[in-house]
Order: structure tokens, then C-alpha cells, then sequence
């Protein structure tokens, strides 16, 4: 059983060697790890280069075209198809995401999921270091998402995830466009409509310690006017004889 779990990155050098090291000693077997670059000028690939030269199943794909994190994301899914991946896992690099919780994303896999989310919103989940403001934020875009969507998992917006090989290749990662963070929507609306079992698993959501968070308001507001989209592309997709 192989996994491969997939971490896009931009300028994440103060976190990326911690990340890879906590993945790898998780002791899983087969598992690898595959950072997913864009050109970050503090470094970020030059640290994975240095960890992959010590440590075996460690790959950096440096990106060079177009960048973003949906492209940076459909480029690693397909590295880790490519790479044989059996269970793809994909998670943020800033330790938001705590890489103790993968173990319970696989079992979950293992147990019938085809699609696993990591939840702040179900018995168990929460969110530790957000103000009030962006509580509520991230929930009333959990309520837009679920109602323009017709999915009834508590957070779709989570990024940290864990597919079967079969669900990601149903997905058909080489045809995403999301050009954002948005991916994560229409990564689940693909799963959902091609009939994906979701299931979700509890985490805490932890405030980056290091580094800047990439999105702004702009993302933000880009990232739900193509919800949108998305819905209206998927609909047409399956009308189409």
C-alpha cells in the first residue's frame, strides 16, 4: 500500500523541514512525501532538495509555469498518480494541518471512504489561535458552500484530505481549473457528483506559528464567485449526452 501525500507550497521554509521530517516518522509504511513548489524565493525548494538527498521518499516538484495553489495542486495529484500512489493525502505546509491526524484520515479510508475531509465541525474537531471574525467567517462560507453545492459534509472547506486511488482518478485531476485555494470546492463537487463516498474525520485546525498566510479577500471573494462556476460546469457535464 502506497501513499503519497501531496503539499503545495510557497515560501514555507521556516515550516517545510519540520513537516517532512513529522510525515516520514509517522512510520507509515510506504509512505512518501511530494512538495509541491512554486518558485518560493526564501528557499523552500532548495530545504527539500537538502531533506531528499538524506531521507528516502522525499520529491519536490518545482513548479515553473503557471502558478497558484489549484495549479500547484492538480500538478501534485498527478505526480503522486504517477508515482503509484494507492492513497493520496494532501494537507497545508504551515502546521495548520497537524500531520498526527493522517493515520485517522487512512483509517477512515480504509473503513469505506472513498473522499475523507478533516473537520473542525464534527464531534470531536475545533479550530485553536482564529479571532471571532474569521470563526465566523469560515462558517458562514461552510453554510454558502453545502447550500450552492447540495453536499451535506460540515466542512467543505478543509483542505486536509485523503483520497482512494480510484476517487482521484474518477476526479480526472488533469481537467481541474481552479486557478486558487478554490480547488478544494471543485475538487469536491467532482467527488460528490461521480458518486464518491465522503466521509469526514475530526481535527484541530490550528492558526499558523510561522510564516504569512497567502490568502487575502480578494482570494477570497474569487474563490466563492467560482463556487459558482463550478456548480454551472458540473451540471452541464452531466447533461450532456
Amino acid at each position: 500500500m502506497r501513499t503519497v501525500v501531496v503539499v503545495p507550497t510557497y515560501n514555507e521554509r521556516e515550516n517545510i523541514e519540520d513537516l517532512v521530517v513529522a510525515l516520514l516518522d509517522l512510520g507509515i509504511a510506504g509512505l512518501e512525501v511530494v512538495v509541491v513548489d512554486d518558485g518560493s524565493p526564501d528557499g523552500t525548494g532548495d530545504a527539500v532538495r537538502a531533506i531528499a538527498a538524506r531521507r528516502p521518499g522525499v520529491h519536490l516538484l518545482a513548479r515553473t509555469g503557471e502558478r497558484g495553489r489549484g495549479a500547484a495542486g492538480r500538478d501534485g495529484f498527478l505526480r503522486a498518480l504517477e508515482l503509484g500512489a494507492d492513497r493520496i493525502v494532501e494537507m497545508d505546509a504551515d502546521f495548520s494541518h497537524d500531520p498526527r491526524r493522517v493515520p485517522d484520515l487512512l483509517a477512515r479510508l480504509e473503513s469505506g471512504a472513498d473522499v475523507v475531509l478533516g473537520s473542525r465541525f464534527v464531534d470531536g474537531g475545533g479550530e485553536r489561535g482564529r479571532g471571532a471574525l474569521r470563526r465566523a467567517i469560515t462558517r458562514a462560507a461552510n453554510a454558502y458552500v453545502r447550500a450552492v453545492f447540495g453536499i451535506g459534509v460540515r466542512d467543505p472547506n478543509s483542505g486536509f484530505r485523503a483520497y482512494r486511488r480510484e476517487a482521484l482518478e474518477r476526479i480526472d485531476p488533469v481537467t481541474l481549473t481552479a486557478k486558487g485555494p478554490a480547488i478544494v470546492h471543485e475538487v469536491l463537487l467532482r467527488a460528490a457528483r461521480r458518486g464518491c463516498r465522503i466521509a469526514e474525520t475530526p481535527i484541530l485546525f490550528v492558526d499558523r506559528e510561522r510564516g504569512q498566510s497567502k490568502l487575502g479577500l480578494a482570494g477570497l471573494a474569487s474563490g466563492y464567485l467560482a463556487i459558482l462556476r463550478f456548480r454551472m460546469s458540473e451540471r452541464s457535464v452531466r447533461r450532456r449526452p
